[in-house]
């Protein structure tokens, strides 16, 4: 072979050898090979995150890392936590009823049929005046009870004819007979029509049902000719401007020194307390607690519980925060997320206790001057 031919095949091994790499390159993606200068940058720092990073993560050590566009969209706020004699509370569970001053009931004193009233049967809901007629309530006696009623009522009959033809007699032979006669024949007269009449109001009269105190109805427990018993409850009324909350204290000692008062309302909101007295009195082993709403259009209904906050006397230390500032770990402690920085919030496991119905006192695990998170608190635990 010549030298020619030598150098021709020798370039066509170099050259085959070239297109044999690159088709066996060709489908691979060789990326992962190229590291960001950030990540390189910060593979100095151990636990550290990107700073190119836009999502809440969280660190080794439990903490929370959140940028600041993504607590712009969870609408994250803070207080500055400040430590300071605060009054301490005592917790009661209460419900509301009517104040016994603007409620009423409305009973049946009798057996009897109700009759829809002049303008017909009061609904739930509807305002009522004081004397205003609800209904009637007729009387339902049995037929021997009729029997006996309309044979008193004839035997009176015949008493008063009686009466009124000797009084006419005595008249005519006025100034014959003695006076006295007279006088005792006409008031014989006037007791017989009174009692003809009483019984005759008797026998099938309707008892007019009136509403006692002015208000809304509250309790409409009847329809138009249902036959009810003595003492049924018909109708209630209550004024809804005037309510209060009765609560139980099974410490007696409770009671002492109560100040100011709220309570929790189921949407979150509060409701502003009057304490008036408590009784002396136990009542299934508690003693009773009175306390005035002081807003007229409270958003509550009678019979509803709640969960009523007192203040007392007493001092306690600690810093207030806003009840939505609590938040539940695993195993029901209560728990805050304090900002550690810009972008890094910690949890911190602290002891509490409520002042109202909005705000509560940390008394351990906070320092002052500390930021605790409040809105978007909870959304902070749902960050992996």
């Amino acid at each position: 072979m010549t030298r020619s031919q030598l150098t021709a095949v020798a370039l066509a091994a170099i050259f085959g050898l070239a297109a044999g790499q690159a088709m066996a390159h060709g489908g691979e993606d060789h990326s992962q090979d190229k590291k960001p200068a950030t990540a390189v940058a910060n593979k100095a720092t151990a636990g550290a995150l990107p700073v190119e990073s836009a999502s809440a993560q969280r660190l080794p050590d439990g903490s929370l890392f959140v940028p600041k566009p993504v607590q712009y969209q969870l609408g994250l706020r803070h207080v500055v936590a400040g430590v300071a004699e605060l009054a301490a509370t005592v917790e009661f569970n209460g419900k509301v009823i009517a104040d016994p001053n603007a409620g009423g009931r409305i009973q049946a004193t009798q057996t009897g049929r109700i009759e829809a009233g002049p303008k017909g049967l009061p609904t739930l809901g509807q305002r009522v005046v004081k004397g205003q007629v609800l209904a009637w309530l007729r009387p339902v006696a049995s037929s021997i009870e009729r029997g006996n009623q309309q044979a008193q009522f004839a035997e009176l009959e015949a008493q008063l004819a009686i009466a009124e033809r000797k009084l006419a007699r005595y008249e005519q032979l006025e100034g014959a007979i003695p006076q006295k006669d007279v006088e005792a024949a006409r008031f014989e007269a006037e007791a017989l029509k009174q009692r003809r009449a009483a019984v005759g109001a008797s026998v099938g009269a309707a008892e007019v049902l009136r509403a006692p105190v002015t208000g809304t109805i509250a309790a409409a427990n009847v329809v138009a000719g249902q036959v009810v018993e003595s003492k049924e409850v018909l109708f209630e009324v209550v004024d809804m401007t005037r309510l209060a909350v009765e609560a139980l204290a099974y410490d007696p000692a409770l009671a002492d020194g109560i100040d100011d008062a709220s309570a929790q309302l189921p949407g979150g909101g509060s409701l502003k307390l009057q304490f008036v007295g408590g009784g002396r009195l136990l009542r299934e082993q508690a003693m009773p607690l009175l306390f005035r709403v002081v807003a007229q259009d409270a958003p509550v209904a009678v019979g509803q519980p709640l969960k009523v906050i007192a203040k007392t006397s007493r001092k306690t230390r600690g810093a207030a925060v806003p009840v939505a500032a609590l938040v539940k770990v695993s195993a029901g402690e209560t728990a805050i997320w304090v900002r550690d920085g810009a972008e890094r919030f910690v949890l911190r496991k602290v002891a509490v206790q409520s002042l109202d119905a909005t705000t509560a006192a940390v008394t351990s695990g906070l320092a002052s001057g500390e930021r605790v998170v409040t809105d978007g608190a909870s959304l902070l635990a749902q960050v992996r």
